[in-house]
């Protein structure tokens, strides 16, 4: 049976994961994107079932007590996470499959799959990130501080992802993330070859 790779993303919000995901996305249509759960309301142009499963709180809960998440987290509020069954489901197709996750979160997957490739995108500075979330225009004065308090916890979790990288220019860090990717990729090759080769 083949077996998939997992690449994890996080970021603070505002740290441009989803920009850069987008650009990759393009450039390699085959890689897979798994679909996270939340209890948020969806934003203007959001799909169910295309950006995020969008869950009742009481749906939430009843499927994290039946044992469904590989992992969730609270953020802000509102309940994220991921579907054990998908999720096994498409490394078992042998696909490559990217993950938008909060940084809790992918710390999480990564405990589960430590094969898989955590990379954490930092943003240039903390008033960058306060300037992008001001710009979105999408959240209050108030989310926008609890953003940027809970922004402080999550720089501090950043060594402990696989590749850092800063998102100052666009086009850098795309270029950045996809040789990460790709060197990743072909260390996993030739890791799945020399054990291939091994006499059983």
């Amino acid at each position: 049976m083949n077996s998939g790779r997992l690449v994890v993303f996080a970021a603070p919000a505002g740290g441009g994961k989803s920009t850069v995901i987008g650009r990759l996305r393009a450039a390699y249509p085959t890689w897979g994107f798994s679909i996270s759960a939340t209890t948020r309301s969806p934003r203007p142009g959001e799909v169910d079932g295309r950006e995020y499963y969008f869950l009742s709180r009481e749906e939430f809960l009843r499927r994290v007590e039946a044992g469904e998440f590989l992992e969730h987290e609270e953020v802000h509020g509102e309940y994220y996470g991921t579907l054990i069954a998908p999720t096994r489901e498409r490394l078992e197709r042998g696909e490559t499959v990217i993950f938008d996750l909060d940084v809790k979160g992918a710390l999480n997957l990564k405990a589960h799959f430590p094969e898989a490739l955590s990379i954490f995108l930092l943003p240039p500075s903390r008033e960058v990130l306060r300037q992008r979330l001001e710009a979105r225009k999408t959240e209050s004065r108030e989310l926008v501080e609890r953003r940027l308090s809970r922004a402080d916890m999550e720089l501090e979790l950043a060594p402990r992802f696989d590749v850092r990288i800063v998102n100052d220019d666009l086009d850098k860090a795309v270029r950045e993330t996809e040789q990460a990717i790709l060197t990743f990729f072909a260390q996993n090759s030739a890791s799945e070859k020399t054990k291939s080769n091994k006499p059983t």
